[in-house]
């Protein structure tokens, strides 16, 4: 794909100029009196508002460089996360995506521009309308740390997005069309961005889940979240029953019950890892199991390990959010201490400074007995 053709221009300036910007890093921290400039009348690889997003941190003396060259460095940045091979696979999922919409035939229209008086619980609308870490933590439960628990949804938001997903499967089922599923996990349960549910779910995250993020969980980049990855699980009769010991690929999941009748289907946590220490062992104040309610969020990072225990009857329907920052990704390449946020880097970390701080005081005993 030529570079006139993804809309970064092609001069010589701008080639020169991206030669100077390519042994540049972003920022560790961002620049929060910098209005971010606008991408969306611009043919990209990726979403408009990553390039907005990613602005913020660039280097000082490039906030004031025209949109195309600007472009041009961030672009690079996010291509080290998608190679060529990729690539294609994202533009064929996206050719299927788009044959799924111009078929599928909606049946709750007001679901697709998400409308916050009937989607959400006046307490959770309150309490994003203050937009603090005070009225934030008011409606939240921390049962066990990281894990946070709220009331979301109003039950009629939740039996629209139920039916819609009956009649999406409906569709599937008469049509003989082969859909993807939400991961390699998961065998039962439909994508929500593939049949027309994105902007709704750009919505949620951008407006509703980020300020929370935003102030629970700043250390994985909760302030700058990005983009998501929506969709819907089944567990019961004829569907799956349980999920494995895994972690997200997200920095941030919500995980909503939207119901129906069932019993069993846990959650239950282990603990949060970095990739070094991912298969690494439980401490008992890290095993935690939280039962499942309609209408309720369960917020955590998408590195705290988890799994779903097997729903014994009836039939249980979630909603997932993996929300991703492409920040956060790029400024983990160059970090090195996880103590902030893994558990066991924590805990190596603590058992450095006792070693230390013992070995200090036996220094100091034998320099005693010297002197005497």
């Amino acid at each position: 794909m030529s570079a006139t053709g993804n809309g970064l221009g092609n001069s010589n300036d701008s080639a020169a100029a991206f030669v100077t910007m390519a042994s540049q890093r972003l920022r560790l921290n961002p620049n929060k009196e910098h209005k971010p400039e606008s991408y969306d009348d611009m043919q990209l690889d990726f979403s408009p508002s990553i390039f907005s997003s990613l602005e913020r941190y660039l280097p000082p003396n490039m906030l004031g460089m025209p949109r195309y060259d600007k472009v041009k460095f961030m672009r690079e940045i996010l291509l080290k996360y998608l190679p060529h091979g990729e690539r294609n696979r994202v533009q064929k999922h996206r050719d299927y995506r788009q044959k799924i919409i111009l078929n599928y035939q909606p049946l709750h229209k007001e679901l697709f521009q998400l409308d916050p008086t009937i989607t959400f619980v006046p307490t959770f609308l309150e309490a994003v309308n203050e937009n603090t870490e005070e009225s934030f933590r008011r409606i939240c439960s921390e049962p066990s740390p990281g894990i946070y628990t709220f009331e979301i949804f109003q039950p009629r938001f939740c039996e629209l997005l139920l039916a819609e997903v009956e009649n999406f499967e409906k569709w599937v089922g008469d049509s003989k069309y082969r859909i993807m599923r939400p991961n390699t996990m998961n065998r039962y349960g439909a994508v929500l961005d593939d049949f027309g549910l994105e902007t709704m779910l750009d919505k949620l995250m951008e407006g509703f889940v980020r300020p929370i993020a935003k102030e629970l969980f700043p250390e994985v980049g909760g302030a700058t979240l990005d983009s998501h990855h929506g969709f819907v699980v089944e567990y019961g009769n004829n569907r799956d029953l349980d999920l494995g010991f895994h972690v997200d690929d997200s920095e941030v999941t919500l995980n909503v019950c939207l119901g129906k009748q069932f019993t069993g289907g846990e959650l239950y946590f282990r603990g949060i890892r970095c990739d070094k220490h991912v298969n690494s062992g439980s401490r008992p104040e890290e095993v935690f199991d939280y039962p499942h309610t309609p209408g309720y969020a369960v917020l955590h990072r998408g590195r705290h390990r988890h799994g779903a225990k097997a729903t014994t009857s009836g039939h249980r329907v979630n909603l997932l959010l993996w929300c991703r920052s492409s920040v956060f990704r790029e400024m983990r390449k160059y970090q090195k201490d996880f103590s902030t946020w893994c558990g066991e880097c924590l805990h190596e970390k603590k058992e450095r400074q006792r070693m230390s701080i013992t070995a200090t005081k036996q220094e100091l005993l034998l320099r005693k007995d010297d002197e005497s």
